[in-house]
């Protein structure tokens, strides 16, 4: 007791960590690579998998531009608490011809009133769900090879029936 009543006034203002509390060890950072809209085709069920047809769209960066290109498409899992996983494979033919394969992985957290606001055509933002990507991008472009040594992360900015925006970065 006199050991914990000793170190009461530096726990009170943060300098000492008790016993058993998680700190990290390792820091996360990230850079912006780039925004894209990805056009939407008629979503269909095939199985249990929502698939999503990518019929175009563009990508902006300052360090990558491009567009998307077939083959292209989104296949969407719904879990039984009604969260759906993503699995989106884009092919992008950036401005300068060289072919980029993009493929995410993600969560969509939503429920059956944003699915029938989706379903009207309306727009959703981050206030209305959680969807939040990984992922990577691969080529044989000499130019673009550094993007085949960086991990991901997409936050969707909004997404609709016929579209959907994101802002990509890279993780440090």
């Amino acid at each position: 007791m006199k050991h914990f009543l000793a170190i009461l006034p530096a726990l009170a203002i943060g300098l000492v960590t008790p016993a058993g509390a998680q700190t990290p060890t390792a820091e996360i950072k990230t850079q912006y690579l780039a925004t894209y809209e990805v056009l939407l085709g008629p979503a269909q069920m095939v199985g249990k998998r929502l698939v999503v047809p990518v019929t175009g769209g563009t990508l902006q960066g300052p360090k990558v531009k491009g567009e998307f290109v077939q083959p292209s498409g989104d296949w969407l899992i719904p879990m039984p608490d009604g969260t759906l996983r993503l699995d989106a494979r884009e092919s992008i033919k950036a401005d300068d011809g060289e072919i980029l394969f993009l493929e995410l992985g993600g969560v969509v957290v939503t429920n059956k009133e944003l699915l029938d606001r989706f379903s009207k055509g309306e727009v959703l933002t981050p206030k209305d769900e959680y969807f939040i990507t990984a992922g990577t991008i691969a080529t044989t472009s000499k130019k673009y090879d550094w993007l085949n040594h960086v991990q991901l992360i997409g936050k969707m900015i909004s997404v609709q029936s016929t579209k959907a925006r994101f802002d990509l970065f890279t993780v440090e």
